[in-house]
C-alpha cells in the first residue's frame, strides 16, 4: 500500500513479505532469487485483503490444465510425442525457432503464437548462441519519418477502432478492414489506391468480395509486370521493372550475422523494356508530382541512397563499383536485455515492466485475456456443429515450393513440376469419397467450391485436407489452361476461404484452418 502508483508485488520468500518492482528501472527491491515463482499469498491493500499469485504459477495452472492427454484430444497428436517433443526442446538447447503463415493465418493466432514464444523464452535460448538472435545493423539515416503522421491522422488508421492491438496500430492494414471501407465505409470509404505489383484477389480471402471491393474505387492504379486477376481491375496499370531491369539498395539480409553486415546495390543486368520503372521511381515521381518532392528528395533516388547510406561509411559509389556488396564490421553480443547501464540496471525489454510478460497487463486492459490460451478455431466442425455434417473436414492450405505465390505457373520449367492444383487427404478420406490419386475434385465449403486433382498422403491426419492456393496462370509452352479466378471451373481455393470470422485481436483471416468437403468430379473438361 505504501508503493507509487504503476509499482508491481513480488513475494519474498525469505522474508515473508511484498517485495516491490519498479518497471521503469526494471529492477525489484530484493535479489529476485528470492521471490516466490508459485503458490498464493495474502496481501492487505486498502480495498482489504486480496490473494495474489505469481504470473508464473498463472502459467504453470495453464499448462495443468492443458495436459498431454487434453492436447491430444484437441489437436490429433499423441501425448506420448507431445510429452517427447518438450523433452528435446529442453534437452536440445539452445534452439532456434521459425515461425510464419502456417500459424499466423486462424482465428486464434495471437494467443497461440503467444503461448509459443512464452515456451521459446522459458527455454532460455533467447537472444543467446544458438537461438534466435537479434543482430546487429548497418548504421543507416532513418527514413520512415513518423513525424509527418499526426496523432490524430494516425488515430484514422482502418481497423484501429476495433482493433487497438492489431495492424493498425502500426499503419498497416488487414484485407478485411480494407475491404469494408472500401464497401460498407466503415470507418470512412477507401476512395482510391495505389498498388504495388500485390495480387490482392488471388493472394486474399473471399477473392469475390475483393473484387468487388477494388471494382468500387474511384481511382485504381496497379503496378505489375503481368496483367494479373487484380490488375484487370485496374483503372490505370503502370508496366513496372523486374528485379533484373532496375537498381535496389539492400543494408542487412538479416539470415545470420555476416549477411546482416553485408550491404549491396543490386545492379540491373538488362535494360528496362519500354517505359517500364521501378516501384521506387514510381513512388518518388508520384510523390513529386503530388507536391511531396521535399520529402522524397525532389524525386532523386541517388540523393536518397546517399542520405540513407550516410551513416555506414559507405558510399553509393563504391557500391556500384562492388557489385557483389561491401560487408561493415559488426560485433553481435547475446544476451542484450541483461546489459547493465552505469547506474547498474538491465536494459530489459521493449515492454511496460521491461520483463518478458508471461501475463500482459496490456492486453488485460484492452478486454483480452492477459494469459495466452487455446480457443478451437471459430468455424471448425466442432465449433460449428452446424455445419459439420455437410463439411465434416478441415481445410488447411500450403503454397506449392515450384512457385512463388500466384506466380510463375506459366514457366514450362515450373510447370513441368506441378501441372495441376492439387489437394491432399488421407488415403481412407479418399476411399470413403470414391476417390482415387490423380481424380479432380471438388474442394466445398460454405462460400462455394473450386477444383483440384487428389493426391493421396498417408501422412495427413484423416480429419484434415491440405490445398494449393494461387492457381490462375496457363502455360502456352506446355498447353496447361489457366483458370478462371471467379466463378464455375476456378481452381482459386481464396476464392471459398473468407476473411472471418478472424482473429479479435489481430485480425488473422483461418485461411490455414477452415471446414471443407471433397466429392470426386465425375467429368472435369479441361
Amino acid at each position: 500500500p505504501d508503493g507509487p502508483p504503476g509499482w508491481l508485488v513480488a513475494w519474498d520468500e525469505r522474508a515473508a513479505q511484498p517485495a516491490r518492482f519498479d518497471p521503469a528501472r526494471g529492477v525489484y527491491e530484493v535479489d529476485p532469487e528470492r521471490l516466490a515463482l508459485f503458490g498464493a499469498r495474502e496481501l492487505v491493500t486498502p480495498s482489504g485483503t486480496v490473494v495474489c499469485r505469481p504470473a508464473f504459477e498463472l502459467v504453470a495452472q495453464r499448462c495443468r490444465d492443458h495436459s498431454p492427454a487434453r492436447a491430444e484430444a484437441i489437436t490429433g497428436v499423441a501425448a506420448a510425442d507431445i510429452e517427447r517433443t518438450a523433452r528435446t526442446l529442453w534437452e536440445a538447447r539452445p534452439l532456434a525457432y521459425y515461425t510464419w503463415s502456417g500459424l499466423e493465418q486462424h482465428s486464434n493466432t495471437t494467443q497461440a503464437v503467444r503461448a509459443i514464444a512464452q515456451l521459446y523464452a522459458l527455454i532460455g535460448s533467447l537472444d543467446a548462441p544458438g537461438g534466435n538472435v537479434w543482430f546487429p545493423s548497418v548504421r543507416t539515416s532513418p527514413i520512415e519519418a513518423p513525424e509527418l503522421l499526426s496523432p490524430e491522422q494516425r488515430a484514422k488508421a482502418v481497423g484501429v477502432g476495433e482493433r487497438p492491438l492489431g495492424p493498425a496500430r502500426f499503419e498497416f492494414v488487414t484485407a478485411e478492414d480494407a475491404y469494408t471501407a472500401m464497401l460498407e465505409a466503415r470507418p470512412y470509404r477507401i476512395r482510391g489506391l495505389v498498388n504495388l505489383g500485390a495480387n490482392l484477389v488471388m493472394g486474399h480471402g473471399d477473392s469475390a468480395r475483393g473484387r468487388d471491393a477494388l471494382a468500387s474505387l474511384d481511382w485504381f492504379v496497379h503496378a505489375d509486370l503481368f496483367m494479373s486477376p487484380t490488375a484487370e481491375l485496374a483503372d490505370i496499370v503502370l508496366p513496372v521493372t523486374s528485379a533484373f531491369e532496375a537498381e535496389a539498395l539492400r543494408v542487412g539480409f538479416e539470415v545470420s550475422a555476416e549477411a546482416q553486415a553485408h550491404v549491396q546495390l543490386r545492379q540491373p543486368v538488362v535494360a528496362p523494356r519500354g517505359q517500364a520503372r521501378s516501384d521506387l521511381q514510381i513512388i518518388f515521381a508520384l510523390a513529386t508530382r503530388l507536391g511531396l518532392g521535399e520529402h522524397f528528395f525532389h524525386g532523386d533516388l541517388d540523393a536518397a541512397w546517399r542520405y540513407q547510406l550516410a551513416p555506414s561509411g559507405v558510399s553509393l559509389e563504391q557500391l556500384r563499383a562492388t557489385p557483389e556488396g561491401i560487408r561493415v564490421p559488426l560485433t553481435t553480443q547475446h544476451h542484450k536485455h541483461a546489459v547493465v547501464d552505469d547506474a547498474g540496471v538491465p536494459r530489459g525489454f521493449p515492454t511496460p515492466t521491461r520483463k518478458i510478460e508471461l501475463y500482459s497487463e496490456t492486453m488485460q486492459a484492452h478486454g483480452y485475456g492477459p494469459l495466452p490460451a487455446y480457443t478451437e478455431p471459430l468455424t471448425s466442425p466442432r465449433s460449428r456443429p452446424d455445419l459439420a455434417p455437410r463439411f465434416p473436414l478441415v481445410l488447411t492450405t500450403a503454397k506449392p515450393l515450384w512457385f512463388c505465390e500466384s506466380q510463375h505457373r506459366q514457366l514450362a520449367s515450373l510447370r513441368r513440376r506441378l501441372r495441376d492444383p492439387q489437394v491432399e487427404l488421407h488415403p481412407e478420406t479418399a476411399a470413403a469419397r470414391d476417390i482415387h490419386d490423380g481424380d479432380w475434385v471438388l474442394i466445398e465449403t460454405p462460400h462455394g467450391s473450386v477444383r483440384a486433382r487428389a493426391s493421396l498422403d498417408a501422412r495427413l491426419d484423416p480429419g484434415v485436407v491440405c490445398g494449393q492456393h494461387g492457381w490462375w496462370q496457363g502455360c502456352r509452352e506446355l498447353d496447361e489452361p489457366g483458370y478462371p479466378p471467379f466463378g464455375d471451373g476456378s481452381a482459386n481455393l481464396n476464392l471459398v476461404l473468407p476473411q472471418g470470422p478472424s482473429d479479435p485481436i489481430s485480425g488473422s483471416p483461418p485461411l490455414r484452418s477452415y471446414v471443407c468437403n471433397v466429392t470426386r468430379l465425375i467429368e472435369a473438361a479441361r
